[in-house]
């Protein structure tokens, strides 16, 4: 879904040039997606978001890799990701603190972006766990990553992403699903390998940078999503000074996706009471 006043651009950064996509005027609010697709998923929530924050800039980010930003060629980490997002940030021309709202890699490196208030005034962290990878879910990776690599997020691979980010119901509903199939499609096979390798299984514990947040933070959970659940959220939320957690049903991984209407109040919510 393209708005009438979107604007879309390229941003260089050390991991390649980013695509953007950027609506309204004011104050920057920056949307980084989760691993496997790209800003599409904002688009159901996006319009709710406009209207209620009508003096806000959105810019929704094709991480690097994914989407239409240039593939990936080397192996990298979420703290190159943080720092390719402040390439982006000096690229877009942010001039001061921007909002920041990430849904799983986003959220990631958003950790490594908000215990700097030089960069971040407020942060949202969806659906996005501090710990790394458990061990069950490192097994399934390491069987389906060869696949991935060589024939690209077909069969197996494709149903295991689905089956990641969205609960059955949103697996089982077109306009959903569709999203997430076509932003599988976008990145070249060795581009989507690289990104895996780094973003997901290599994933670190950054439970200990939590204490460090000092921004306002909301910290959003779903009801179905085993190693992020509304407890983890909470703990993580109690360790961090300025920070509290939601829990939004009927969600998996993909958040805003499956539920944009109560993402785009939770946010609103949160922004609204740290004006």
């Amino acid at each position: 879904m393209r708005t009438s006043s979107e604007r879309a651009e390229r941003v260089d950064t050390r991991l390649g040039s980013l695509a953007v996509r950027r609506v309204g005027t004011g104050d920057m609010t920056v949307f980084w997606s989760s691993m496997f697709v790209d800003s599409h998923t904002w688009d159901s929530a996006l319009p709710l978001l406009l209207a209620g924050a009508p003096e806000r800039e959105f810019v929704l980010i094709d991480p690097p890799g994914l989407g239409l930003s240039e593939p990936l060629s080397r192996r990298s980490s979420i703290a190159e990701a943080a720092d390719a997002a402040r390439d982006a940030l000096a690229g877009l021309g942010a001039t001061s603190p921007v909002d920041w709202v990430g849904n799983a890699f986003g959220g990631h490196v958003g950790y490594q972006l908000a215990t700097d208030p030089s960069t971040i005034r407020s942060f949202v962290a969806i659906s996005a766990p501090t710990e790394p990878v458990p061990a069950h879910l490192r097994c399934k990776i390491a069987v389906l990553h060869p696949v991935l690599r060589l024939m690209g997020a077909v069969g197996p691979v494709r149903a295991a992403v689905i089956s990641a980010m969205l609960t059955d119901p949103s697996a089982a509903t077109p306009g959903i699903r569709d999203v997430v199939v076509d932003s599988l499609n976008r990145p070249t096979r060795s581009s989507m390998s690289h990104a895996l390798r780094s973003f997901i299984i290599d994933r670190t514990d950054v439970t200990d940078r939590l204490s460090g947040i000092g921004v306002p933070s909301l910290f959003i959970a779903s009801d179905d999503r085993g190693d992020w659940s509304p407890e983890d959220a909470q703990r993580a939320a109690a360790s961090s000074p300025h920070a509290t957690s939601v829990t939004i049903a009927g969600a998996r991984t993909l958040v805003p996706l499956e539920q944009p209407l109560a993402v785009a109040q939770a946010i609103l919510a949160f922004w609204a009471a740290n004006e």
